[in-house]
């Protein structure tokens, strides 16, 4: 298991946390001054009061918790957050409200979920042609169902 460096910007703030032995993705929690209400259709960045080193060659993922997202509407406004190797600021989450009704989360909660995934850093050249694939062309619906 790898190890990486977590600094509590705030002594009230967890540490990320799997919910399970197999879990891809551990837990961020809410650091709040109490209740934070979101009302339909607005976003807001929530503190988690850490900040982490990320190793080089990898990246943090940040997306939504299913439970928050698919039961309150409340998931990350940017669908996926990327957190950079060289980045040592404080991670932020930026909820926001898919649903119909205003939804409040509270210190310490679930808020959304990280993992640490490697990644290939590309370098892009232009080109004339590019290789045959049976695909091709093919794009959205290109299987022919939707």
């Amino acid at each position: 298991m790898a190890k990486i460096a977590v600094k509590k910007l705030d002594e009230r703030a967890v540490l990320p946390k799997y919910g399970s032995e197999f879990a891809a993705g551990a837990d961020l929690y809410a650091l709040t001054d109490g209740e934070v209400t979101f009302l339909p259709g607005e976003t807001k960045f929530v503190h988690t009061g850490i900040a982490l080193e990320i190793p080089e060659g990898y990246a943090g993922l940040v997306y939504a918790r299913s439970s928050l997202a698919c039961k309150r509407g409340l998931a990350p406004a940017n669908k996926v957050g990327v957190i950079d190797s060289d980045y040592r600021g404080e991670i932020m989450v930026a909820l926001h409200n898919h649903s119909d009704k205003p939804q409040t989360i509270g210190n310490g909660e679930r808020i959304a979920q990280l993992v640490v995934a490697p990644f290939l850093r590309a370098e892009f050249f232009q080109s004339e042609t590019l290789g045959e694939s049976e695909r091709g062309a093919g794009g959205f619906g290109s299987t022919g169902r939707f």
